[in-house]
């Protein structure tokens, strides 16, 4: 199967600390809401883990690659006060980048099957 490197998934594991999921929540919305106007940006899905609670899971799509988004998208300044609030509100955060290789159901990857 062939994968694109012009594209790459950011899937992000937000344990929010107890009490703080609807303040967390506000605040990731607010930076959906900005990024989703980046030239670059594809789609983001926003989940609430069933099993886990206090967990919330972003699953990204950018056009470009790991590299790219982490010289072009990170240092933006609307990330600043995002990153700067994190701490009283996450106990972890889990990053995975990812290519995507396969689709079904959508075309938002520039994957063939």
């Amino acid at each position: 199967m062939t994968s694109y490197a012009n594209q790459v998934v950011l899937n992000i594991r937000f344990k929010v600390k107890a009490g703080k999921k609807e303040a967390f929540r506000k605040s990731l919305y607010s930076l959906v809401e900005v990024m989703s106007n980046e030239p670059t940006f594809i789609n983001a899905i926003i989940s609430d883990d069933i099993e886990k609670p206090d967990d919330l899971v972003i699953y990204e799509i950018w056009q470009g690659t790991k590299d790219s988004w982490l010289q072009e998208e990170l240092p933006k300044p609307y990330r600043k006060k995002y990153e700067e609030v994190l701490g009283d509100l996450l106990e972890d955060r889990i990053i995975s980048y990812l290519t995507p290789n396969g689709e079904w159901g959508s075309n938002l990857t520039n994957v063939s099957r």
